[in-house]
């Protein structure tokens, strides 16, 4: 039987990006992780994953949680430095 974790390694992702998509999509975890995985390996899905993360930034900004903010983006740094992902490709 395959775990959460083991779920996550198949998907080229870590924890925080897929909790990431499934606040911006309202999906449980677990449903995030196949859906991050999908977008992960099609052209322009890592373009649409960066852009949820950064939604979720706005969003903790305009609610005034600068921690939860903080927490995004490091979420977003991680993940734009393991894809390969500059300003003009974000």
């Amino acid at each position: 039987m395959l775990t959460y974790k083991d779920c996550i390694h198949l998907t080229d992702l870590e924890e925080g990006e897929i909790e990431a998509i499934a606040r911006h999509e309202r999906l449980p975890e677990i449903v995030a992780a196949e859906y991050g995985c999908c977008l992960a390996h099609e052209p322009g899905g890592e373009q649409i994953i960066d852009q949820m993360i950064r939604d979720d930034i706005d969003t903790a900004n305009r609610h005034q949680q600068p921690k939860v903010a903080m927490h995004w983006q490091a979420v977003l740094q991680r993940f734009e430095t393991t894809h390969n992902i500059g300003p003009d490709q974000a």
